[in-house]
């Protein structure tokens, strides 16, 4: 179960994928996602850096490159603030399935890999609501690389990690960072205990881990009663697009 800091438990669920780019994690969350909803589940879905409260002021601060590690570090906490009080804990109060693509183990990561110290960096997070299940998707640096700059036009400056003065060649620059990223989470699996998927196989198998992980904690989760067309099409393997949630019944969806 998900508790609060604390440790009272809440009645919904909060399952996290964590990974670095690359690693498949976002398309593996929403296959799950899509998954759980066929079966009649409230779901609900949140990511990194999407509070509307610090949107406008991360934009900007990335567009004059105004942002050092500090700033950055304290922006990402003030992000997940808001979510988890005015989206995540209101849903698991109400016994839905919250599913986060990313979580406090991307700051774990990416905050030390920009130099910011470990034990700093967990003390701000100590609001954040404990998760019922941590995924981290496991994948080599040289995979996870061929899968992100095949194709790819630019690499942004702080997402290419170019702020830390590793290297003038963004491309350089983005797989040093990625390296050191990939080493923080190592370390983050050992001492959080994170559930590892190896990102490295096929995505039916991955799924299918996934499911099989996620199945145990599924009880007592918010169920929502669909409308019998919504029955047929989940019994014939279609949803997704074809189940738009929020507009048939009012459920709380992505």
């Amino acid at each position: 179960m998900a508790t609060l800091p604390d440790g009272t438990p809440l009645r919904g669920k909060l399952f996290i994928v964590e990974g670095i780019d690359g690693s498949g994690k976002s398309t593996q969350l929403d296959l799950l996602h899509k998954w759980l909803v066929s079966r009649g589940y409230l779901v609900a879905f949140t990511e990194w850096n999407s509070s509307p409260v610090v949107r406008q002021t991360t934009k900007r601060g990335k567009n004059r490159r105004l942002l050092s590690p500090t700033s950055f570090s304290l922006i990402h906490a003030a992000d997940l603030a808001d979510r988890i009080e005015h989206h995540i804990l209101p849903a698991l109060r109400a016994g839905a399935i919250v599913l986060a693509d990313r979580y406090i183990y991307t700051a774990f990561a990416r905050d030390v890999a920009r130099g910011i110290d470990r034990e700093w960096v967990r003390a701000i997070y100590r609001f954040a609501i404990q998760p019922t299940l941590a995924l981290y998707f496991r994948v080599p640096l040289e995979e996870s690389l061929q899968r992100i700059l095949v194709g790819r036009p630019e690499l942004k400056y702080y997402e290419a990690g170019q702020d830390l003065g590793l290297s003038d060649d963004p491309y350089e620059a983005f797989r040093l960072f990625q390296g050191r990223i990939l080493a923080e989470y190592e370390h983050i699996v050992a001492e959080f205990g994170l559930t590892v998927v190896d990102a490295t196989q096929p995505l039916v198998q991955q799924q299918a881990r996934m499911r099989r992980l996620v199945t145990p904690h599924l009880k007592g989760a918010r169920k929502v009663q669909h409308r019998p067309w919504r029955g047929v099409l989940a019994r014939e393997g279609l949803h997704g697009r074809y189940l738009n949630t929020s507009a048939a019944d009012g459920e709380q969806g992505t």
